[in-house]
């Protein structure tokens, strides 16, 4: 999402950060080419404006701290002013004091409420609470199904009642239901339409009333750019927002609805979309979003992600077998697949500080179906040949490569891998750890030096 503009700024900021003296010049020149950046990526000109007038005056008022030079403390101050404008601080959903939450989420067709709606039921049901989603959307009953078929496939509960026609009735027998189940959240997708208009904005006030939700949250599309801004607007004015979920922030678009929707509504974004999958929603942090903007990384959120997703006594048993010199094809396919997990390796670098935006995509392009493509590999092995890699002979890798789809070659650069892999993992195991020969870490060709994971770029690049 914000591939373009961090960037932009992140070159902007790298040309200060070294700077042992800051001149009026130095800042207006900077201001021009941030004011330049945020236009492009379809940031509101009156908050590009705003923001921009109140980072020169913190910049030129700065007191230059001890630790450092003028240039890190401009680069701090946009730092600080990013955050400012995505919200400061990060706010959580409201909770009802009776121990029983109603969510109301808005929004146009096609920003994706349905699905969102089981998306941030999945997400409460792993933090421990016992939600259940509920649809009230009489136009749509296809919309109705969907909700059901994702609700199943996360095991939630969903309430829907296709030959019901009245919104109001079927939010309140989703509460009775859901106050039955013993339930503690209850999420209600509503209707929506392809523009705002009255009706829908009546039949949502008429459902409020009915329901009196503790948090109403609007579901924009992040890329229908400053469009989401004046879909807010009209939401905000008409039935009032708590906040917002901004959905597929995995796309191209270029960011400005997420960096203008704060300054222009006041309400904060809770929660952010970044992709498909039931499972791929995070918590909106200010200050991570602008780390990652500055290409700072994200060390926190990759701690988070991977907590939620490495199964702990698997990684131990594969750290037990690494130090013990014990490590196999069935080991690496495991970390493959919990890799998997966690995201694409883009996704997974732009987390990591002094990597995020040095990679550049030509190098990444491809990383994720090399590793694909290594794993099926793997379990074209038969058990004993993972176990004991020595018998791969001739034979054996011209039959892997044909029942995995990949030719002899691939089957023998992933064996070359695996075996500095395990080279390497026996060095650290006698605690005499040396980086072997040609894996090295950024920059340069190839990328290497990043953790035991044993993901591969294409042409051979390493990437873990």
């Amino acid at each position: 999402m914000f591939e373009s503009l961090s960037a932009k700024l992140q070159k902007i900021t790298s040309k200060m950060k070294g700077k042992a003296r800051v001149t009026d010049q130095d800042i207006k020149d900077m201001m021009r080419e941030i004011r330049m950046a945020l236009l492009e990526a379809d940031v509101n000109y009156s908050v590009v404006k705003s923001f921009v007038a109140d980072m020169t005056e913190k910049c030129k008022n700065a007191d230059i701290e001890g630790s450092f030079t003028p240039g890190q403390q401009i680069v701090k101050i946009v730092h600080g002013s990013l955050v400012e404008l995505l919200g400061s601080e990060d706010e959580k959903i409201a909770v009802n004091s009776s121990g029983f939450t109603v969510i109301m989420l808005y929004g146009l067709q096609g920003a994706g409420k349905t699905t969102t709606a089981v998306k941030l039921a999945n997400i409460l049901k792993k933090d421990g609470k016992k939600p259940m989603v509920a649809s009230v959307d009489v136009h749509r009953p296809a919309a109705a199904k969907q909700l059901q078929v994702l609700a199943e496939s996360v095991n939630v509960p969903c309430y829907i009642d296709p030959d019901e026609k009245d919104a109001k009735k079927i939010a309140a027998d989703a509460i009775e239901k859901a106050k039955y189940m013993l339930c503690n959240y209850l999420i209600v997708d509503t209707a929506g339409r392809t523009v705002v208009d009255d009706e829908m904005m009546d039949e949502l006030k008429d459902i409020n009333s009915k329901v009196d939700p503790d948090e109403k949250l609007l579901v924009v599309d992040a890329m229908i750019g400053q469009e989401a801004v004046n879909v807010a607007m009209s939401f905000e004015d008409a039935i009032g927002m708590d906040g917002f979920i901004m959905t597929k922030m995995d796309g191209d678009a270029r960011g400005g609805a997420a960096l203008s929707i704060r300054k222009m509504t006041g309400k904060p974004i809770k929660y952010i979309c970044v992709g498909e999958k039931v499972d791929a929603i995070e918590k909106f942090y200010p200050n991570r979003m602008a780390d990652r903007i500055l290409g700072m990384g994200d060390v926190m959120s990759l701690l988070e992600k991977a907590s939620a997703t490495i199964d702990e006594d698997e990684a131990k048993k594969a750290m037990e077998k690494m130090m013990s010199n014990q490590f196999t094809l069935e080991d690496l396919l495991s970390q493959f697949e919990q890799m998997k997990k966690m995201g694409s390796v883009k996704d997974i670098l732009g987390m990591l500080p002094g990597v995020a935006g040095k990679v550049d995509d030509d190098k990444l392009e491809g990383s994720d179906a090399v590793i694909d493509r290594n794993m099926a590999i793997i379990k074209s092995m038969t058990i004993k040949e993972r176990r004991n890699p020595n018998l791969l002979n001739a034979s054996r890798r011209k039959r892997i490569a044909a029942g995995s789809g990949t030719t002899v070659q691939d089957v023998n650069t992933l064996m070359k891998q695996y075996e500095q892999t395990a080279k390497m993992m026996k060095q650290f195991g006698k605690g005499g750890f040396k980086m072997p020969k040609g894996m090295g870490g950024f920059p340069g060709g190839k990328l290497g030096g990043l953790g035991g994971f044993g993901g591969f770029g294409r042409k051979g690049g390493r990437f873990f």
